[in-house]
């Protein structure tokens, strides 16, 4: 549904990124097809999928370390006129970048290039924004922050989320839906709530993992 945030969670090599890609063109699927607002995306490039309302932050961050943060967002834009109207909009979600907007990517915190990464993603001003991993390699005080701002994001950008985390405690939690991806196929669906409160999920996926 419009506005949700959706997780999917599976084990390592289940198809995960490689979904997120896909949806992204890049690799093109090779049957079935990728359905977004009623309109068939499966064959566009990856650029007609960003300007249709689609941008994704990809697995490991993936900024470029020796641009400042505002060229990597100037990258995200569509456009300079894009940049122009929406980097105020992007220095209110995130006040830390303005303060190092001239700083290279690559000398800031973990926590710091994540929230760029994000940032990226949202400047084209997506209403489909595809999260893989946010939290990977990141201290758990700073996945706390990285989950409270997708959860702002959300709230009040009102933008869809399609969640991929192998911390499977914080995405459910976050999530209005949950998915269960095992080698490629959808095994189980329901509510965050209902996964997390489900026996087999708990043992497969949660134990340990707050």
């Amino acid at each position: 549904m419009e506005g949700e945030i959706v997780a999917l969670i599976g084990s390592n090599g289940a198809g995960k990124s490689t979904l997120l890609m896909t949806i992204c063109g890049n690799p093109h699927a090779k049957a079935g097809e990728i359905l977004y607002n009623n309109r068939d995306i499966t064959r566009l490039s990856t650029y007609e999928i960003i300007r249709s309302g689609i941008s994704h932050a990809p697995e490991g961050r993936r900024i470029f370390p020796h641009m400042t943060v505002l060229e990597n967002l100037q990258i995200g834009a569509r456009d300079k006129e894009c940049f122009n109207r929406e980097v105020d909009r992007i220095f209110t979600l995130f006040p830390r970048l303005k303060e190092r907007m001239h700083q290279q990517g690559g000398t800031m915190s973990g926590g710091e290039q994540q929230m760029l990464a994000l940032a990226r993603a949202l400047i084209s001003r997506p209403r489909l924004l595809l999260l893989d991993e946010p939290s990977l390699g990141l201290a758990p005080l700073l996945v706390k922050q990285i989950f409270k701002a997708i959860r702002e994001i959300n709230e009040t950008e009102k933008i869809s989320i399609l969640l991929v985390e192998q911390n499977a405690y914080h995405a459910l939690h976050l999530a209005h839906r949950g998915f269960v991806l095992v080698n490629g196929i959808i095994t189980l669906t329901g509510t965050g709530e209902e996964l997390l409160n489900n026996p087999e999920i708990r043992a497969a996926y949660l134990e340990g993992g707050r």
